[in-house]
Parts: C-alpha cells; sequence; structure tokens
C-alpha cells in the first residue's frame, strides 16, 4: 500500500496515469456501444468490463482505494458475470441482433444530447473551488451512515436484486410448467 502511495504521489506521474486511465475508460466505453469488431453482445460486455477496471484505476489515483477495490471485486466480477449469464441465457438470434431501429436511434442522440447539455451546464455555473476529501480510503464512516440512516434502501435493492434474478430464471426456461 505504501508503494502505491510513493509511486502515485509524484506530481508528473500522476498526471500521466491520469490521462492513461481516463483515455482507456472513454476508449472502452465508446467500444462498449458502438464495437466495429463485432457485433457480440458478449465482447461489449468485455469491453465494459476493461472500462471498470480502468475506472477502479482512476480511483487509486484519488486515494479512494475501497471504491476501486469494490470496483473490481462487485462490478467487474459479479455483476459482469450475471450479465454474461443472462447474455448468454438469451441466446439472441443473429438477426436479432443486427437491427437498428431508427426510433431508436434518435432516441439516443436526443438523449445524448440532453446529457450534453445538463453536463455543459452543471460545469459552467460550478464554482472553481474543489472539496477537499475528508478520509482517505476509510470505510467506518460510510459503513456507519450505510446501517444507520441507509438501512432501508439497502435493504430494499437487496430485494430488487433477488426480484430481478428470480425474473431471470423464469425467463430462461423453455416451458413454463
Amino acid at each position: 500500500m505504501e508503494a502505491i502511495n510513493n509511486l502515485i504521489s509524484g506530481g508528473a506521474v500522476q498526471d500521466v496515469l491520469f490521462y492513461v486511465f481516463a483515455a482507456l475508460t472513454l476508449l472502452c466505453g465508446v467500444l462498449v456501444i458502438a464495437n466495429p469488431f463485432s457485433r457480440s453482445p458478449v465482447t461489449s460486455a468485455m469491453f465494459l468490463v476493461l472500462t471498470i477496471i480502468s475506472m477502479a484505476g482512476l480511483f487509486v489515483l484519488l486515494h479512494a482505494f475501497f471504491l476501486a477495490a469494490v470496483q473490481i471485486i462487485v462490478y467487474a466480477g459479479a455483476v459482469m458475470v450475471l450479465f454474461l449469464f443472462v447474455i448468454m441465457l438469451l441466446d439472441l438470434k443473429v438477426e436479432q441482433r443486427r437491427k437498428i431501429k431508427v426510433f431508436g436511434f434518435f432516441a439516443g442522440i436526443i438523449a445524448v444530447g440532453g446529457i450534453v447539455s445538463i453536463l455543459v451546464k452543471s460545469l459552467a455555473t460550478a464554482g472553481d473551488g474543489v472539496a477537499e476529501p475528508t478520509i482517505e480510503g476509510g470505510t467506518y464512516a460510510l459503513g456507519k451512515l450505510l446501517f444507520t440512516q441507509y438501512t432501508l434502501p439497502f435493504e430494499i435493492v437487496s430485494v430488487l436484486l433477488l426480484v430481478a434474478m428470480i425474473g431471470v430464471i423464469l425467463l430462461s426456461k423453455k416451458k413454463l410448467e
């Protein structure tokens, strides 16, 4: 842990690593959606794993080691395995994958335009001050807040994940009896 802190505390090295991880995140994020090499959803899921791993690198640069570990273990590990199971259980036909609907394309363009306009507006109105982190990589405050103030939403999310898992199992069955 100390070696990582010493490596990323240098200003020039940290800047270079930030640009490398940011470029990898953007490149892999674009390849998730518009992959010129393959139209397979499994390939898109693998690029999503690379996006998540490069985002974990950005968290390490911010000294948020817990978030980086959660990013890799939970999202790149568990959630992506579930995504791959769903993709393989649905067994999409080649003809169904290759159709690009005109309405969906234009709705996506409008949605991206709306998100970009909100981003530009928030960047224009943001102040110059940068908030300083209070705790570097500490999990005690996060755990206390999660299991005291946010207990009900935490449990609701777990029930929703259970319902989604049961729904996937029911949808994957060939015949409902």
